[in-house]
């Protein structure tokens, strides 16, 4: 299993984060109605809007899941933060950097991932990742990417909305 990288930016990305004021907060709809979108328009069973914390991914919303964290070394979405553009993982199986990742051997057995770095408009830093997850293999066209982009824009102004 490959770790999440760490950026080198990281202190600065920390910093970003903890200014949005957004971790360990409660449930708010507008993130809720973000993931039961992407549920709905992707026939997918998870997904989540996450903020990913020093050694810690943290789950503003979640669907799927009963969980409200989890370790950022063994997660999906550490690695989606690293990316500018879509982060897809087809079939964690066939991927060296998944195929022993916990989550995928053990529960919740994920086989399919999708995730989209979400930036701090200040700092212009990644701070969090929208993703969805699946238990089957599954193919991700253009269609299907232009769509998730939408979606994540919008994730994207409601993590910025009430920074300072």
């Amino acid at each position: 299993m490959q770790k999440a990288p760490i950026p080198e930016f990281e202190d600065e990305r920390l910093s970003a984060l903890k200014n949005l004021k957004l971790l360990d907060t409660d449930p708010e709809e507008r993130f809720d109605s973000i993931t039961k979108k992407v549920t709905q328009v992707f026939s997918v069973p998870i997904s989540t809007v996450t903020l990913i914390d020093k050694n810690r991914e943290w789950y503003k919303s979640v669907q799927g899941l009963d969980t409200k964290e989890g370790p950022r070394e063994t997660s999906f979405c550490g690695h989606a933060l690293t990316h500018e553009i879509v982060f897809v993982v087809e079939d964690t199986l066939k991927d060296p950097r998944f195929a022993d990742n916990p989550m995928v051997i053990g529960g919740p057995k994920i086989r399919f991932y999708v995730g989209k770095a979400l930036y701090d408009h200040k700092s212009k830093l990644p701070v969090g990742v929208l993703c969805m997850k699946d238990y089957k293999p599954r193919k991700f066209s253009l269609n299907d990417m232009s769509k998730f982009l939408e979606i994540a824009e919008e994730a994207e102004r409601e993590i910025n909305k009430n920074a300072s």
